[in-house]
């Protein structure tokens, strides 16, 4: 049986490229990472940026798009709450600060413009806390109003309750700031506007100043304290 000639293979040069299969053509394009350092590994992605959230407004008119925000946020996460809010409902306030606490949410606080009444509680409950200046925080005692007509014995029983609230939170907000209860009585009776230069002088703040250093770096995680041996 006569052989079949060999053919010559023709060499690949510019001007004959390679013809692609149809799955290769297909086939997006792979991105290329750089390899990581000694010591890195591949079981976590790279991280991403911190949450940022604001709280700003009346916090009642915004309870559940806040509180919704918090809730989807990543438990043990790290973020920045960021305040310009006259306050709300004390119950608004007292939720959202549980909701930190029990979520275990490393925020920190940063006074943009005002922070008072029932804002303040979140703001306590916050890891690490920001004032400029020229910050506002209004400490008052806790309110009664409303706009219904009540009888007499519901009047008496919230008369009754808001004597126990109005304690309870001073006692809640005295350990989240910390703060010694009889000092902070004389911010909550009969009322006081406090200055963030106030705060940052009693120790319940850190300062930022808008004219000076590297903005970014005052905001950011404090600087780590360095081993001893």
């Amino acid at each position: 049986m006569p052989r079949r000639p060999l053919r010559a293979r023709q060499p690949l040069t510019s001007g004959s490229p390679r013809r692609a299969k149809p799955e290769e053509e297909e086939r997006p394009p792979q991105r290329l990472f750089p390899a990581p350092g000694p010591g890195v590994s591949f079981d976590r992605p790279p991280r991403k940026g911190d949450w940022e959230l604001a709280l700003s407004g009346d916090l009642t008119d915004r309870q559940a798009e806040i509180m919704d925000q918090l809730i989807e946020l990543p438990r043990g996460s790290a973020g920045t709450l960021w305040f310009d809010s006259p306050g709300g409902s004390v119950y608004t306030g007292l939720a959202m600060a549980s909701v930190l606490r029990l979520r275990g949410l490393r925020a920190t606080a940063v006074v943009a413009g005002e922070c008072s009444s029932a804002a303040i509680l979140p703001f306590a409950a916050c890891e690490r806390r920001l004032v400029t200046r020229h910050a506002t925080l209004l400490f008052h005692p806790v309110r009664w109003h409303s706009e219904e007509d009540v009888k007499r014995e519901e009047a008496v029983e919230w008369a009754r309750h808001f004597d126990y609230m109005e304690r309870d939170i001073d006692d809640l907000l005295s350990k989240l700031l910390p703060m010694e209860r009889e000092s902070l009585e004389k911010w909550t009776r009969p009322g006081k506007f406090v200055t963030g230069a106030e705060l940052v002088e009693v120790g319940l703040a850190e300062a930022v100043d808008l004219f000076a250093g590297d903005l970014w770096a005052q905001t950011g995680p404090p600087p780590r304290a360095k081993r001893t041996r």
